[in-house]
């Protein structure tokens, strides 16, 4: 059974940067993806204008859409990831350990990473870090050894974007136990995704989350022995309180 899923990524202008989360997929899913440059023109900013990108982890369709034809997508752009997750899919040793369906991955990943290392335009942490004010990288790992959330806080606000804890929503939330072939270590990411499960529905935090259906913003509410989800509509206007 085929069954559609979102790749979202997500940009946050903070008036001294723009600020990228995670680049999609490019070319590497056809011509299902690779539309963010234009939707980024559409509103208003120029790949160009992009001068930080914050990847959760490695995978295609989370770094593919910054490079085309090996070339730099974001030519202005810093890529800032975990120290861990980039020294695993530079690792020869990484690759050979990993599961057979792994094995693309790591030729995906590092092509996407090669013209921005070469440019000297990657900066790596060690969660937990604060990159920028209001931004903090939190260590997630299971699903990538660095997989890495990004808090966004501003005006007593907050915000979790949260890779890849959920990849089928519909199956993950009420069974948050349930893991994905795509995971590096399936049984560190359902401990990773259980607990920031329960601790979303605590604090009602804003998620921000790739793979639930566009745009993929809403909050985690308990429902039974598992959680819900509920989104915040498209249609939805945020306004300053000053307004």
């Amino acid at each position: 059974m085929d069954r559609e899923t979102s790749i979202n990524s997500f940009l946050i202008d903070t008036g001294e940067h723009r600020i990228l989360i995670d680049a999609g997929a490019g070319r590497l899913f056809g011509d299902c993806c690779g539309r963010l440059p234009a939707m980024l023109k559409a509103a208003g900013y120029a790949p160009e204008a992009i001068d930080v990108i914050l990847l959760t982890h490695v995978h295609g369709d989370h770094s593919g859409g910054l490079t085309l034809d090996g070339r730099r997508v974001f030519p202005n752009a810093t890529i800032y990831l975990s120290k861990r997750e980039l020294d695993y899919w530079l690792s020869d040793a990484a690759k050979a350990r990993a599961k057979a369906s792994h094995q693309q991955m790591f030729v995906q990943g590092r092509a996407a990473l090669a013209p921005y290392q070469t440019a000297g335009r990657i900066r790596t942490f060690d969660a937990p870090a604060a990159l920028f004010p209001g931004i903090r990288a939190l260590a997630a790992p299971g699903h990538t050894p660095g997989h890495t959330f990004y808090e966004i806080e501003s005006r007593g606000d907050r915000m979790l974007v949260v890779g890849d804890i959920i990849h089928a929503a519909e199956i993950q939330l009420q069974r948050p136990d349930t893991t994905i072939d795509f995971d590096a270590d399936e049984a560190l990411a359902a401990r990773t995704r259980k607990a920031a499960l329960a601790e979303l529905a605590r604090t009602h935090t804003l998620v921000a989350a790739p793979h639930i259906s566009f745009p993929g913003l809403g909050h985690i509410a308990r429902s039974g022995a598992g959680y819900a989800w509920a989104p915040i509509p498209y249609s939805s206007v945020v306004r300053d309180v000053g307004q």
